[in-house]
């Protein structure tokens, strides 16, 4: 397991919007220790970003992970929960929560369609997908991507744009022209 050191200016960073970050988690996950579990899940993450690449907007890249961390975790949560109250159909939040839940056919839709981005990540040039992969999943900017794998912001912008549009053709056939 790789070591990460983390920047005294990181920690300066997270030590003063760590309070209002457990209160945005808060918000999002309805419970103050999740939501403390999930900015400290954060604070690992920005560690890691920062060492592996300078950031530019760290505070906005922080409460951007702390977002995605929650809402992930709610979801989690709501399926779990979903699991739990479905096997009981006799409980009283069965009836008022059942709107809520995905259906099965929309989650087996919701897997086919990763498998699908999965396979069409898989096909693209390692450079392309790369690309795609840090703009789409890791919020980069197409200047930090264009410096990470040296090339122009403009080429940068063209193989993410080409990446992008195979993967949309490859999830959604149909819906592509």
């Amino acid at each position: 397991m790789s070591r990460v050191v983390y920047d005294r200016s990181v920690l300066a960073l997270y030590l003063a919007h760590r309070g209002e970050l457990v209160n945005y988690a808060s918000a999002i996950v309805g419970d103050r220790a999740r939501a403390e579990d999930v900015v400290q899940e954060a604070w690992l993450r920005l560690g890691a970003a920062s060492a592996a690449h300078p950031l530019d907007e760290p505070v906005g890249f922080l409460y951007r992970i702390v977002r995605n961390l929650a809402v992930d975790g709610r979801r989690r949560l709501t399926r779990e929960r979903a699991v739990v109250v479905g096997s009981e159909p006799t409980a009283p939040e069965f009836d008022t929560r059942a709107d809520d839940y995905p259906s099965p056919e929309s989650e087996t839709a919701s897997r086919q369609e990763l498998r699908l981005l999965n396979e069409a990540l898989a096909e693209l040039p390692e450079r392309t997908r790369r690309a795609v992969e840090m703009h789409r999943f890791g919020g980069f900017k197409l200047r930090e991507i264009a410096a990470e794998l040296g090339i122009s912001i403009t080429v940068a912008h063209e193989i993410v744009a080409q990446g992008i549009a195979h993967c949309r053709r490859r999830v959604r056939p149909a819906a592509t022209p």
